[in-house]
């Protein structure tokens, strides 16, 4: 916490942390605290009240012709045990900012005019509207993050990648990695603090993390969705305060009326956020709430829908190995029916990319799952295949921090009767154990690029792994989409199916990292083309 990049370096009623957030195509949340945080045996929560919320805004630089005010909030992480610290946060402000033109440059100051504690200029530029022919520039996914050197490899390479959006997949900041007290954080807690008498945290990492990613996500918006190391339990039995309390997402506006679950729109993308973490029963809100969203998704406006949340349910790793397979089982039918295109997770400590897949079965119908749980976080990466030799879990191995065990036997294919496979899953298309990030580049209702970059490749030009995801969508699609001219389609569909579009047949080179890869796949030179099949009518 002593790094220049994690310090306060305004006085205590300015504005510091700022963030922002999609809230509807025509409307941006803005985020930022100010006071002092306290962590203490004594601490006194601050007054709300004595700072303001305001945000002034306009099309030119200086000129600010709109003003909103907001609300303001603070939370306190409370620990009664003999030797751990309390703490509490400075002033959380949330305020909407709307009638925002799209695809226009904004510049804003946030803070109080009335005590003259007003941000320093800052600058966004916003989304288009909903419609199948505009799309972000580029979606930056990341998962699991943390606050390590790695870390800042991740977001530095991010930001050459030039995102006009973020994903973050949970798990950010590792707080509770750390005792109250502060110190040297553990790879793993309790094996670090056997005697600790709660998962306690260190919130002034919270902080920390705050100013670290200000620089970045007060310019691109940031969408979060919750991760395991957010649920940060308080001896009372409260859960997820600093998670529900510092980031503002639109679940109002979705209809969820929840921060661990929601949707918004994206251009052309509808965008589905999930939470592992809370009731996914088919019998419970979230379910139910899903089901309405996809319901009222119109292809022809957003023909590609993307959902993320933050455990993965296919995964070939040894770590969290069928951990979330109950959520799977109960929620997996109804994205399958509403043709979801891609899927974001986290959670495990690598990268891994699946075939289209459904219910363990390669389906050219299902999603394209991907697992990005690679941001930099201090567990280090997973490098055990649940397929190697000797690396398979036992029934009893992860159990979910929420909900139950549903881990099953293969019932089919090479593995039929078996936990775990004794090579590669066919649903598995690539795995790599390395730290990096995502980006999502959708070019139109058709194609989308799907570039993953190592860190270690942000001095070169070199890609991890790379694909075009291809959606053939006559029901939804307006009139055709022109094929990509630089590159081929890729494909992840079944091997059994065969596909050239529009006469393309140039190829993406596509690296391979050698020992943490299958021999098939290590043995690939290029990708080929990857086949979405014409919708299901629903």
């Amino acid at each position: 916490m002593d790094n220049p990049l994690l310090k306060k370096k305004v006085a205590t009623n300015f504005p510091e942390q700022i963030s922002l957030a999609l809230s509807t195509p025509d409307a941006m949340w803005v985020s930022w605290v100010t006071g002092d945080a306290q962590i203490g045996t004594n601490i006194i929560e601050l007054d709300p009240s004595t700072v303001g919320s305001e945000v002034w805004y306009g099309k030119e630089s200086g000129n600010y012709s709109n003003k909103q005010t907001g609300v303001s909030t603070v939370y306190s992480q409370l620990y009664p045990f003999e030797g751990l610290l309390n703490y509490t946060s400075g002033i959380i402000h949330h305020v909407r900012i709307d009638d925002l033109e799209p695809g226009t440059k904004y510049y804003y100051k946030c803070g109080d005019s009335s005590i003259r504690a007003m941000s320093d200029e800052l600058v966004f530029e916003t989304l288009s509207l909903p419609g199948p022919n505009s799309y972000p520039h580029r979606i930056g996914v990341i998962g699991d993050l943390g606050l390590t050197s790695n870390t800042t490899t991740t977001i530095d390479h991010l930001i050459k990648n030039d995102p006009s959006l973020i994903l973050m997949i949970g798990d950010l900041t590792y707080a509770n990695q750390y005792l109250t007290t502060g110190g040297k954080g553990a790879i793993c807690f309790s094996c670090s603090f056997p005697n600790a008498p709660i998962r306690e945290t260190y919130q002034p990492r919270w902080d920390g993390w705050g100013r670290f990613m200000e620089p970045l996500i007060s310019r691109v918006p940031m969408m979060v969705i919750e991760g395991n190391h957010e649920i940060e339990p308080q001896a009372s039995g409260v859960t997820f305060k600093s998670y529900l309390t510092r980031f503002s997402v639109p679940s109002n506006e979705s209809g969820s009326n929840s921060n661990f679950f929601y949707s918004f729109d994206a251009g052309g993308v509808h965008f589905i956020m999930l939470g592992a973490y809370v009731d996914y029963n088919s019998t419970g809100s979230q379910y139910t709430w899903l089901k309405s969203d996809l319901h009222q998704v119109d292809r022809r406006v957003t023909p590609w829908l993307v959902a993320a949340w933050h455990p993965p349910w296919y995964n070939s790793y040894s770590s969290h190995y069928q951990e979330f397979e109950c959520m799977r089982q109960e929620m997996e039918e109804l994205l399958y029916t509403y043709g979801v295109d891609i899927v974001f997770s986290g959670h495990v400590h690598a990268y891994e990319r699946m075939n289209r897949v459904y219910n363990y079965t390669l389906d050219s119908n299902g999603p394209v799952y991907i697992t990005v749980g690679d941001g930099g976080n201090i567990e280090q990466v997973d490098v055990d295949f649940a397929d190697d030799l000797g690396k398979c879990p036992s029934a009893g191995d992860n159990k979910p921090e929420f909900g139950g065990v549903c881990h099953i036997n293969f019932t089919s294919g090479s593995a039929k009767g078996k936990f775990c496979w004794d090579k590669q899953p066919d649903w598995s298309a690539y795995r790599e154990s390395s730290f990096g990030h995502g980006i999502l580049e959708v070019i139109n209702s058709t194609y989308a690029l799907w570039t993953w970059h190592r860190n270690q490749d942000v001095y070169n030009s070199t890609k991890g792994d790379q694909i075009y995801i291809v959606r053939q969508s006559q029901e939804y699609s307006t009139a055709p989409s022109p094929a990509p001219t630089a590159a081929s389609m890729a494909s992840s569909a079944s091997p059994e199916l065969s596909f050239e579009a529009s006469g393309v047949s140039d190829e993406i080179n596509r690296k391979s990292s050698g020992s943490f890869v299958s021999p098939v796949i290590a043995a690939a030179e290029h990708i080929v083309a990857e086949q979405r099949v014409p919708e299901r009518k629903i």
